[in-house]
């Protein structure tokens, strides 16, 4: 056998991840607000892009990128009642005139303003925009602490202290080491902290939860005996012994309930909330609502999706007395421009059907409540869409869906399944958690139910379950045991 070098052909296939399949697998995965941010940007990048600011939605032959799935009658909404779905090659391969507009100004493609405008008569931020944040916690403590203190020293000592405070309003230090620190003696340290624990808000400076919520009490006249012996004993009251604290603090039932509800209505950690923002709220990237025909009808969010169109005309006019260069910089920005808008138009159909195929198999919930929640797998609205399973899960990523139960993600809708007795249909996983929830909530004071109490009463409405899943449902609600409601419900707080 010659041993040697040699050139032999071979055929193989490979799967290559160009930039164009790049960019339609990334706006997939987006939401409205990143997808939204992309096309921004794109805007700015590519002079070939322009943004249709029609107030008016445009006719179906002109339909934006996150509407072209509603255009026409073969409506993706319209498939969740008739059990249609929309076609996988409804996207058009290549991008017609529909996405084109001749504005015929010399100024074409130069606009200026918010927003690619020509004016800012649109701008839509207020005057909250533009307002200064609010002091910080350390600046509302400092202008108090001035105000509080004529003596430099304990001024120094109050400083001190803003400077040592944890997150949440507390002291970690012992004042024997915050006194050691300043070169000062306990006395003093203690006076300076004791004065400013009465600070707005009230608790600052604790070194324990009993001495932030001793504080607060005093703070309302009511750190008698009787509550100053329920902060020392917190350790019952978390472990909802109630007749032991009865006794250490010498009340009866009806006093102890008045107590915990005070103690309940207090802040253990003051300074938690106050440097925060506020948290923004879940803008759905789907909207349903129910038609008069009883079907759901689904679109995309038009708010948080801009609609862009390609100008064509403007590249024309360049490329007729371009050099070679300017030529290939066009071309290359209008390949750009038309498979954005390609992917946007394939982004929201894929959308819409992922959706339109979740709300068909979810109608139960959404026309009678949780109880009535099917299990359902990535693989089931994979098959139903002709999609693959990781389409599926890019789709119904950090996706919401605006519905008249409320916001959801699309992920919620996706819950094992538990089998059922005698070999029924089985059961989601979501909706036997809200049913122990509800056979917890429901139970009276004297009939406490076990765990495989819980199980038996399922058991018979037909679920096949395990006391070990019952027990996992049951901490994952953070629901305590049997023994721990039985005492807590002992004394009704």
């Amino acid at each position: 056998m010659a041993i040697g070098p040699r050139l032999d052909l071979r055929q193989s296939q490979t799967l290559v991840m160009t930039p164009q399949l790049r960019q339609a697998i990334q706006l997939l995965q987006f939401n409205n607000m990143e997808a939204a941010a992309f096309v921004e940007e794109e805007l700015e990048r590519n002079p070939l892009l322009e943004r249709d600011d029609s107030t008016d939605l445009p006719p179906p032959e002109r339909a934006a990128p996150d509407q072209g799935a509603m255009a026409g009658p073969a409506d993706s909404a319209v498939a969740v009642a008739s059990g249609e779905l929309p076609s996988a090659d409804a996207a058009p391969l290549e991008i017609d005139d529909s996405n084109s507009y001749d504005p015929g100004g010399a100024g074409d493609g130069m606009r200026m303003g918010s927003g690619g405008n020509a004016s800012f008569d649109d701008d839509e931020r207020g005057l909250d925009d533009f307002a200064n944040a609010g002091p910080t916690l350390r600046e509302h403590l400092g202008a108090q602490m001035r105000l509080s203190f004529a003596d430099p020293a304990d001024r120094l000592i109050g400083a001190y202290l803003i400077a040592l405070l944890e997150p949440s309003g507390r002291l970690s230090a012992t004042p024997q080491a915050l006194a050691e620190a300043m070169g000062t003696d306990v006395a003093r340290v203690e006076a300076v902290r004791a004065r400013m624990m009465r600070f707005d808000p009230t608790g600052m400076f604790a070194t324990s939860l009993a001495e932030c919520l001793a504080v607060q009490l005093a703070e309302k006249n009511r750190l008698d005996p009787a509550m100053q012996a329920l902060l020392d004993n917190l350790e019952l009251l978390a472990r909802r012994d109630h007749r032991r604290l009865m006794a250490v603090c010498g009340v009866d039932a009806a006093d102890l309930t008045e107590m915990i509800a005070e103690i309940r209505a207090l802040d253990p950690k003051p300074g938690a909330t106050w440097d925060t923002t506020p948290p923004h709220p879940v803008v759905p990237d789907i909207l349903m609502r129910r038609a008069p025909d009883g079907t759901w009808l689904l679109e995309l969010n038009p708010e948080t999706m801009p609609r862009v169109l390609v100008n064509q005309s403007f590249s024309t006019r360049v490329l007729a007395n371009a050099s070679k260069d300017d030529r290939a910089f066009v071309a290359d920005k209008l390949q750009t421009a038309t498979w954005l808008v390609k992917s946007l138009q394939q982004r929201a159909q894929t959308i819409l059907k992922v959706a339109a195929e979740i709300v068909r198999r979810q109608d139960g919930f959404f026309r009678l409540g949780v109880a009535h929640l099917r299990p359902l797998i990535l693989r089931d609205v994979a098959e139903a869409t002709e999609l693959h399973e990781s389409t599926v899960s890019r789709v119904t990523n950090s996706k919401y869906i605006a519905t008249p139960r409320g916001t959801y993600e699309l992920k919620y809708f996706f819950t094992t399944a538990i089998g059922a007795t005698g070999g029924g249909e089985s059961h989601s996983a979501e909706s036997i958690r809200f049913r122990i929830k509800a056979m917890i909530d429901a139970e009276p004071a004297d009939d406490i139910q076990s765990d495989d109490a819980i199980v038996a009463a399922l058991r018979g409405e037909g679920v096949d379950i395990a006391r070990r899943t019952v027990a996992k449902y049951r901490d994952a609600l953070r629901i305590p045991s049997s023994v721990q409601r039985k005492r807590e419900k002992a004394v009704p707080v």
